[in-house]
């Protein structure tokens, strides 16, 4: 299955939300991680690192814990070409640019590259599109689109690129990656619901078993997730044409900060002093367990572009939940009328927020703001939302079929063992265009983007050498080799230009024999002319070497 399969570029900030914290990249990067190891047909998994194999260290005991039997490497991103016979790289962002350009002295065709996309709101994503455009990325390239509306907005930001190409390179724009939709998944099991833990929550509560308990799990913040106060006034209404029975709401997340929890906890006090309501913490497994388990819709009115997918109203469908969701990006996929309710939601024309654009681009406005005013001017239909509630809440019937639904609607579609065979074909479609194609290969040396230093400088110094058919000998009562390099120290920087068992070899090589050319150097200590060159001028700089 080496076609279909693809290395891994790994991170642990992009895939552990238990070490680097809980958001919803880190959370998709540990599900489909774990997703790609339970069920991806593969003879082995490839890891391609940054780091040394210390690296690799979380992914090894994963995989030990999950499939044992299956062989994991690792590969350094100094020498990707390792990655082979794999030749996909799957990168967990969108913003493959950077990859691009490390590929090209192999030439373009060298393997493909599939990145994925999550929040694409951010303004190093809008640049990191802008940069694939520019960069030498193929039609055998990808970049999943995790619903149609977020493919819908990486097209429409591609084609603003091309539209700059055209008219201010008056150029043809290059070919685009693919940008297949592919959702996310979960491990439907996963999210069982646990009927003890259910009737704790709610004892906790105090709801009877009339009462309708509407649960939510995300990020806590009003600014970057969902702004909660339209819900409040929403759940009031509704309470107050029900006489038998009581309104819920449970929030299970984290607060970003205290604002946050005032904007949360005081707005509930103060719009909804009718309905019950809860703050559970989202970093805790049980009370995350608790949530789903207690509950009787699971609901996520969402009204942020920081949001593309929506993982949460899937885990909801896996605990037999009924859904009341936000007609919102990922969420026009994955909610069908059968399995719960899609409220409307409106935002302006682009012309209206121009500024908003402006402002975030310019450094005038943080990330924070830009989210927070757009999702001010969104609208969820309030009419619409409270008769939606109260269809809920009285029908409990409807709940229970829609939450049937929802089980079977989320294991047939977004079960990680359904979507890792949809990556795994796409991998298996790159590699077969790519293939097929004429490869481009770039000079390692004098990439646009990250050119040899010596060759972007190279007015700076009087002149540059090659130190070939130069003859060199060692400086008598120079200053000690060692003593020198404690002093200097480069390996404070965790970056030397050459190891120092090689530099005492030279240095040895020229005063035994009494003085020698570069060829004599490199066939004596083994080294390539790169590499002996970088050391004799080393030597050279510090007088332990001079020219005859």
């Amino acid at each position: 299955m080496t076609r279909a399969n693809a290395a891994i570029w790994y991170a642990q900030d992009g895939f552990d939300p238990v070490k680097k914290g809980i958001n919803g990249r880190r959370v998709a990067g540990d599900s489909f991680l774990r997703g790609f190891l339970r069920h991806a047909d593969v003879d082995e998994v490839v890891l391609a690192l940054h780091g040394g194999e210390a690296a690799a260290q979380p992914v090894r005991a994963l995989a030990q814990e999950l499939r044992p039997q299956l062989a994991l490497r690792a590969v350094g991103l100094l020498h990707p070409q390792k990655i082979a016979p794999v030749s996909t790289l799957f990168f967990p962002s969108p913003n493959f640019s950077a990859e691009a350009w490390r590929r090209a002295p192999y030439g373009t065709q060298a393997w493909s590259m599939c990145g994925i996309t999550h929040t694409t709101s951010t303004a190093a994503v809008m640049q990191g599109f802008f940069d694939l455009r520019m960069a030498p990325v193929q039609p055998w390239d990808a970049v999943i689109c995790t619903s149609r509306s977020v493919l819908a907005s990486v097209t429409y930001l591609m084609d603003r690129a091309d539209e700059h190409i055209r008219s201010h390179l008056r150029a043809t724009p290059p070919p685009r990656p693919m940008l297949p939709v592919i959702p996310l998944g979960v491990h439907c099991d996963d999210f069982a619901p646990d009927a003890a833990a259910g009737a704790l929550l709610r004892q906790r509560l105090g709801a009877g078993p009339q009462d309708v308990v509407f649960s939510t799990i995300a990020r806590l913040t009003p600014h970057e997730k969902f702004d909660p106060l339209p819900i409040y006034m929403a759940m009031q209404a509704a309470q107050a044409q029900l006489h038998d029975r009581k309104l819920h709401v449970v929030l299970c997340g984290q607060f970003r900060d205290e604002f946050s929890r005032k904007v949360f906890e005081n707005g509930a006090r103060a719009l909804m002093p009718d309905v019950g309501f809860a703050v559970l913490d989202g970093a805790l497994a049980a009370e995350r367990k608790a949530a789903l388990s207690g509950a009787d819709v699971f609901m996520f009115l969402i009204d942020n572009i920081q949001e593309t997918f929506g993982i949460a109203p899937l885990e909801g469908m896996a605990a037999g939940l009924p859904l009341l969701v936000s007609d919102w990006d990922g969420m026009k996929d994955t909610v069908p009328p059968e399995v719960g309710f899609r409220v409307t939601s409106r935002t302006l024309p682009g012309s209206y927020l121009a500024s908003e654009a402006l402002r975030y681009q310019g450094g005038t406005d943080s990330y924070l703001q830009y989210c927070a005013v757009t999702s001010a001017l969104t609208e969820i239909d309030q009419p619409e939302l409270v008769d939606r509630i109260l269809t809920l809440a009285r029908d409990g019937d409807l709940r229970r079929r829609m939450g049937r639904a929802g089980q079977a609607h989320v294991r047939a579609h977004y079960d990680w063992s359904v979507i890792v065979p949809q990556m795994q074909a796409l991998w298996a479609e790159q590699e077969a265009m790519r293939v097929a194609a004429k490869p481009l290969r770039y000079r390692s040396d004098s990439l646009p983007i990250a050119p040899s230093p010596t060759h972007y400088f190279a007015a700076y110094p009087t002149e540059q050498v090659t130190l070939k058919d130069q003859l060199f000998v060692a400086v008598d009562g120079g200053p000690d080799l060692q003593a020198l390099l404690r002093i200097r120290n480069y390996t404070a920087t965790k970056r030397m230009f050459a190891p120092p068992a090689q530099i005492g070899s030279v240095l040895a090589v020229v005063q035994a024999k009494g003085g020698c050319d570069l060829a004599t150097i490199e066939t004596a200590c083994g080294l390539t002319s790169l590499q002996a060159a970088r050391v004799v001028i080393w030597l050279l700089k510090y007088n332990l070497l001079r020219r005859a």
